[in-house]
């Protein structure tokens, strides 16, 4: 059953898009593939690389771990005060170096290493190996290539350094690689391992220090970044504390340098437990020099000093702090999982207004879901996520449009069809809300229009089946587009005759002049076809004219058949009194025909009353109005009352009558007009032959 509903609720979408055309589906197709792509290289595409990467360090900042101060590792930097004290900024002065080592060899740390590449001979040069070769302490000393930092190594800068390591083979010393990796300009991840260089900095600090065990062997994820722990007084502005505690504890270089005040035992007392049993890092933090820019630089402006990058390295090999790596696998499987959802999402045939927070919902999964495997330990770099989110824009366009465009060629089809019948604003309405069309009816009033050409039928036995039936065709076309263009239902043909109404399934405020305007335009209509079939072949038989008759009341309108077919129709005594009064035209010898009901409720001024008349079949009489616009105004005001006074004054009423008819001599309406009155009984009612 469920399966069965899953089914349902996608069909509709699935067979719009299945018959949007092969071509619209082979672009979908493609379109869908593009948005797979998308959301699994997004991280590499130039137009959403970028993105990727701040919304990264935007996770990697908010969900990083705030911290004391780290007691493992402890930094001891050259600064620019001790560039300046020394006299001397690059390279930077080695005497220095080499008298800090001797201190620090003293006060027992597990490791030292030192991110200064020795790539220019110094005059110190002779006292700093000394000093290496009396060391005690391991020591790691930073290593680079020019294949690898072609931007920071010369061909002689290197020739230098590997001249100056040969002379440390056989001491504590080991070189080893200071390379970062500075991919998209920001160091985000752990340096690719290349097995012809020696092992990153840290990684040789704690192999020699005891914690071999600890180095992340060919670990190459994301680098763990870790705040700062706040403390001091809330600053009321910011918010913020005043004060920070650093996260490895940092010296000046010059402090181990000095020999007289070490020579102090309460300065060394105090240094002591900063460098015992610790892993010490010697390097720079100088503004302008090696400075590099993080995961949290984009956020928080900083640029740290390398130095303090290797320090990171070495803390998160001390606490076992890597980041999971993701299968490639999963990458496929998500970014296909995401266009699946959003094909899926698309064909779901849903209002717009409901379809926003699902729209939202999952596109806060997409962007959501890497920061929660972030917080799960699982490595994001280069986790797409605004990737996925584009992707399903895509896929989900996709699928609309080529659902859309099937959906217009059946809307153009099933308005072409249902034009036929009715007026595109009513067809609209059909389409847009197809339960109109369930079988059934309601009371309405409406605007009735029956219409009918005289003497078709007699006139069909003389001619052959097929000019009866292109002339038929032709008529009921010319009919048909009337009736439409004034926005009325076309009910039925019923031979030549056409039946009409206004009112249903849609109610205007103009219906009644639509109709009265459209009545009059069919017996136009007609007098065209008239003409049309005498000039197309003068020996066919002479076409009578198009009569009209005009009601109004109520019918039961609606959807009446079975389930296999059904008629949208006006079924009442509406309908027939309409009939009646085009066939009434006969006797009136007129063309057009209204009821007072009908045209009492036009805004029209161009009715002229033609009296009352009981219709055959029917006991109570009906006011008589035919449209008649070129008929002056006066004249109907004058056969208006000429007409009221037939009931009270009869003789006086006939006079009038008689001097009207005399005015517009040859005007049949009003002649038969006057033989009706003449033969009204009291009431001033004419009573039609066959009551």
């Amino acid at each position: 059953m469920a399966g069965s509903a899953a089914r349902n609720i996608f069909a509709a979408g699935w067979r719009s898009v299945r018959e949007a055309g092969p071509q619209r589906l082979a672009l979908t197709v493609l379109l869908l593939v593009a948005a797979v792509l998308l959301a699994r290289y997004s991280w590499n595409l130039p137009f959403t690389g970028n993105a990727e990467q701040r919304l990264y360090d935007a996770r990697a900042y908010a969900l990083a771990e705030e911290v004391e101060t780290d007691e493992r590792v402890t930094l001891v930097v050259y600064t620019d005060q001790t560039l300046f004290d020394y006299g001397k900024r690059s390279p930077l002065p080695r005497n220095v170096l080499a008298a800090a080592l001797r201190t620090i060899d003293s006060m027992g740390p597990k490791a030292i290493g030192i991110d200064i590449l020795f790539d220019q001979p110094q005059d110190e040069d002779g006292e700093l190996l000394d000093t290496f070769w009396s060391m005690q302490t391991p020591v790691a000393v930073a290593y680079a290539e020019q294949d690898t930092n072609e931007d920071d190594m010369s061909y002689f800068q290197q020739e230098y350094l590997e001249a100056f390591l040969a002379e440390l083979e056989g001491s504590k010393v080991r070189p080893a690689s200071v390379r970062l990796d500075e991919s998209y300009g920001v160091t985000r991840k752990w340096p690719k391992i290349f097995d012809h260089l020696p092992p990153l900095l840290g990684r040789v600090m704690l192999e020699e220090g005891g914690d071999a065990e600890k180095t992340l062997p060919g670990y190459e994820g994301p680098i763990r970044y870790r705040h700062m722990a706040l403390e001091g007084e809330i600053d009321p502005e910011t918010g913020r504390a005043q004060d920070f505690v650093p996260i490895f504890p940092q010296l000046d270089i010059s402090l181990f340098a000095n020999e007289d005040l070490m020579a102090i035992p309460e300065v060394a007392n105090e240094l002591r437990p900063l460098i015992e049993d610790r892993y010490v890092l010697i390097g720079g933090d100088i503004i302008d020099l090696d400075r590099v820019e993080t995961s949290f630089s984009s956020i928080n402006g900083e640029t740290p000093a390398g130095t303090r990058v290797q320090a990171t390295l070495v803390a998160q090999m001390l606490d076992g702090a890597a980041y999971k790596p993701v299968s490639p696998v999963y990458l496929w499987f998500f970014a296909i999982a995401v266009v699946i959802t959003a094909a899926l999402t698309a064909l779901l045939e849903i209002k717009s207004w409901k379809f926003i927070p699902l729209l939202i919902g999952q596109l806060a999964l997409f962007l959501g879901i890497p920061f929660w495997l972030h917080s799960r330990g699982v490595d994001t770099y280069e986790f797409p996520a605004i990737g996925p989110a584009l992707g399903w824009l895509l896929a989900f366009m996709a699928v609309v449009s080529a659902a859309r465009a099937a959906s217009a060629a059946q809307r153009r089809f099933a308005q072409g069809a249902l034009g036929k019948y009715l007026p595109a604003s009513i067809a609209d309405e059909i389409i847009e809300n197809p339960e109109l069309l369930q079988l059934g009816g309601s009371k309405r009033e409406i605007f009735v229009i029956f219409s009918d050409l005289e003497g078709f039928t007699k006139m069909s036995h003389a001619i052959e089946p097929e000019m009866v039936a292109k002339l038929l065709n032709r008529y009921l076309e010319m009919l048909s587009k009337v009736v439409l263009d004034h926005g009325g239902i076309l009910d039925k043909f019923i031979g030549d005759a056409v039946v009409a109404f206004w009112g249903a399934p849609i109610s205007r405020p103009d219906d009644a002049d639509r109709a009265a305007q459209a009545a009059y335009a069919l017996w136009q209509a007609g007098e065209d076809f008239r003409k049309e079939v005498a000039a197309m072949d003068p020996s066919l038989p002479k076409i009578g004219k198009t009569r009209v008759g005009m009601h109004f009341g109520e019918a039961v309108v609606g959807n009446f058949g079975g389930e296999n077919r059904i008629q949208y129709t006006a079924l009442g005594d509406s309908m027939n009194t309409a009939a009646r009064l085009e066939s009434g035209n006969k006797t009136f010898r007129t063309s057009t025909m209204a009821s007072g009901d009908f045209a009492s409720r036009t805004s029209l001024d161009w009715w002229r009353p033609m009296g009352k008349v009981v219709l055959s079949g029917r006991s109570s009489p009906v006011e008589l109005f035919e449209p008649a616009p070129d008929f002056p105004a006066e004249d109907r005001k004058a056969l208006a009352d000429a007409l009221d006074k037939l009931a009270t004054d009869r003789e006086a009423a006939l006079s009038a009558l008689r001097d009207i008819c005399a005015r517009y001599e040859g005007d049949e309406g009003l002649e038969a007009l006057l033989e009706r009155c003449e033969q009204s009984d009291e009431e001033g009612v004419y009573v039609m032959a066959g009551k």
